[in-house]
């Protein structure tokens, strides 16, 4: 028969009250009588019923969170880090995959709202066909849109500042003697590709003499980096360097070039977007601009505390500076 907090309290010679109170954390019950409790609630195999205390004290110390797939590397460390952070005040992390798909996202996203979570935080898919799901969820309860947004006036977002880390690239290629570029991403269906995208034609943009020779967009896989490449050295004129929307996409390319034997950075250089953990130990290892998870996690969760009993607090947008990495990848910089 499964214990009850009344066999707990009889064990240990106090009241139900007391029981719970010890069980609970609550600093009105003296040192004693919580190391009593505790003791009686190992012996008896007690568990508290999460989902009815819950229910009483209207908080589930539980946060939700989708990303958009999680095998891609960079997502798992994200995951990593806004756990730390929540660990830090005795709260769970929920976790779930929308697998690229806005509908499949949004039954997540209301799974977890239903669930009573006491937050959200997504990191969407699509920037228009998930916006419905995201708002209607930022109606009901705190939610933070983390790296990726949707589009319009939706919730706080916290993420990496795009633009200045495609900057820091094309200017570390510049100064390596590039003067033509691909750029190889995602269709920009997310805000991330969007925004990469925009920043890389913005920075070759303003290169006189140098040509952006081309564009090719696809998916954030490595399967696609793979036959962006193939589309690269098979049109015959490869590029001084290829700028990777994530680095993804630049351990698809480095596969592919070495197996055609084309030589990296001798041939051509890569960059990647991301710093997974991947990057430090391909062949060659890759220069690549590098997200500062634990600072994207820490303010997400920030952001999402200072939601909780606010009704409609003003939305903020936080653009967190990347840093660049160079690896072998790249030629290094002239003295």
């Amino acid at each position: 028969m499964t214990p009850t907090i009344r066999d707990v309290a009889e064990r240990a010679g106090v009241s139900i009250a007391t029981a719970s109170r010890a069980l609970s954390g609550a600093r009105s019950v003296t040192p004693d009588n919580i190391e009593r409790v505790r003791a009686a609630a190992d012996e008896l195999g007690y568990r508290r019923n999460a989902v009815a205390r819950a229910l009483r004290r209207k908080v589930s110390s539980t946060i939700g969170m989708v990303v958009p797939q999680i095998s891609n590397p960079f997502f798992p460390a994200i995951v990593e880090a806004v756990e730390r952070q929540l660990q830090e005040s005795d709260r769970e992390l929920i976790l779930c995959d929308s697998q690229q798909d806005p509908s499949i996202e949004a039954r997540r996203i209301l799974a977890l709202v239903e669930r009573q979570v006491d937050g959200l935080i997504i990191n969407p898919c699509d920037m228009v066909r998930s916006a419905p799901a995201v708002r209607a969820a930022a109606s009901r309860l705190p939610l933070v849109q983390l790296d990726r947004y949707v589009q319009g006036n939706v919730s706080d977002w916290v993420g990496v500042d795009d633009d200045a880390g495609i900057q820091m690239l094309i200017a570390h290629l510049v100064s390596t003697g590039a003067r033509s570029f691909a750029f190889v991403s995602s269709k920009p269906t997310n805000s991330s590709a969007q925004l990469r995208l925009e920043a890389y034609i913005r920075a070759t943009s303003r290169l006189d003499g140098r040509s952006a020779q081309a564009l090719l967009l696809g998916e954030f896989t490595m399967d696609w980096g793979r036959s962006a490449a193939t589309q690269l050295v098979s049109g015959g004129h490869l590029p001084d360097a290829i700028v990777c929307g994530n680095d993804v996409i630049a351990l698809g390319i480095l596969r592919e070039l070495t197996i055609r034997g084309v030589a990296v950075p001798d041939d051509v250089a890569v960059t990647g977007f991301d710093d997974i953990g991947f990057a430090g130990v391909c062949n060659p290892p890759l220069t690549t601009v590098r997200q500062p998870a634990e600072q994207l996690a820490r303010e997400s969760v920030r952001l999402l505390d200072e939601q909780t009993g606010r009704p409609n607090p003003p939305e903020r947008r936080i653009a967190i500076a990347p840093s660049m990495v160079v690896r072998a990848s790249t030629r290094p910089c002239p003295d």
